[in-house]
């Protein structure tokens, strides 16, 4: 590679970079919050550690999310190490990547609304039972 090439390959990963700090700053500010006014035990009280129905929960409440997906990689580490089960926050990441809520409407329009439908409700709850093979295989092999 030539010089000229790796400056400007350079010079885009320094902007990159610069431009994603303040997100990142942000959201371990935001941590910090929840972590100080939201007492853990809200938590355990909703999270019952519970095969099918923290999985259903998470999957329910993040299929609606469209964040930033560098946000919720930070979060989903948070979450494990604070006070859930690998099960729900893993439907969370399946759910959140498959199920989309927001683009339903878009989707709805391009395809079939019936497919639409269809497709995000099966997602739905695919992603709790990917979730709870891959926490199981993950623990059976590792």
């Amino acid at each position: 590679m030539d010089k000229q090439k790796f400056n400007q390959v350079f010079k885009k990963t320094y902007k990159s970079l610069v431009r994603i700090i303040p997100m990142i700053l942000g959201v371990i500010l935001l941590i910090s919050i929840i972590e100080i006014l939201i007492p853990k035990k809200v938590f355990w009280a909703i999270f019952t550690k519970n095969i099918f129905i923290d999985p259903f929960i998470w999957a329910a409440l993040w299929s609606i999310m469209a964040w930033n997906p560098i946000t919720w990689y930070i979060l989903w580490k948070w979450f494990l190490d604070s006070w859930v089960d690998l099960i729900a926050v893993t439907s969370f990441l399946v759910c959140w990547v498959t199920v989309w809520m927001v683009q339903l409407p878009v989707e709805a329009s391009m395809l079939w609304k019936k497919f639409a439908i269809f497709r995000n409700i099966a997602a739905f709850f695919m992603s709790i039972l990917v979730a709870i093979i891959t926490v199981y295989v993950y623990k059976y092999f590792f």
